[in-house]
This record gives structure tokens, C-alpha cells and sequence, in this order.
């Protein structure tokens, strides 16, 4: 198994409730979710609509498109349920910078 080369990307001071970066050639959206900050592909996996359109209210992440929601510390679907957002490994490195390892 292959470990994930992680990219520096942003200090976490400087992260919002969520913010797009590019990663690798990838757009990637921050999240924080509680004490957690989580990274997914920016597109909803419905219409790949760019996430950081929609809005982040209560741990619910909502497209801005179709009004699909996720919940953002798993990525889960939660209305339609089955539609899940694609994750990537993040950290928040010793200093406080956050870390994003994309395929």
C-alpha cells in the first residue's frame, strides 16, 4: 500500500468554515467540521456543481445547485442519502498547517 504524499495548503488560522484550494491540479474544499478540518473533491458528486457555492450551517454542507445536503465531517449523503462526497486524506501538521495528499 501506497502512504499518501501529503501538499501543505493552508494554515489553519487562515481556514474560514470552508474554503477551496488547489491541490495537485485538484480544486479541493476545506471544511472545518467541529475541531476537524476535512478535505473533498469540490464538485457534488450529483451534477459536479462546485461545493464552494453552497453553504456550511450546523455540520451540514448544502450545494448550492440542487440543494442536496452532506454531512461535513464524513461526507455522508444525508438528503438524497447515497451521495457521498469524495474525501481525501487531511491533516493539520504541528504547526498548524493543513495537509492534503490528492491521488
Amino acid at each position: 500500500m501506497t502512504t499518501p504524499s501529503y501538499v501543505a495548503v493552508l494554515a489553519l488560522d487562515d481556514l474560514p468554515a470552508m474554503r477551496p484550494v488547489m491541490v495537485g491540479g485538484r480544486r479541493v474544499l476545506l471544511v472545518r467540521a467541529g475541531d476537524e478540518v476535512r478535505a473533498y473533491d469540490n464538485r457534488c458528486p450529483h451534477r459536479a456543481w462546485p461545493l464552494e457555492r453552497g453553504t456550511l450551517a450546523g455540520g451540514v454542507l448544502t450545494c448550492a445547485n440542487h440543494r442536496y445536503t452532506f454531512d461535513a465531517a464524513t461526507g455522508r449523503g444525508l438528503d438524497p442519502g447515497g451521495c457521498d462526497l469524495v474525501a481525501y486524506p487531511c491533516r493539520v501538521d504541528a504547526d498548524g498547517t493543513i495537509a492534503v495528499a490528492v491521488p
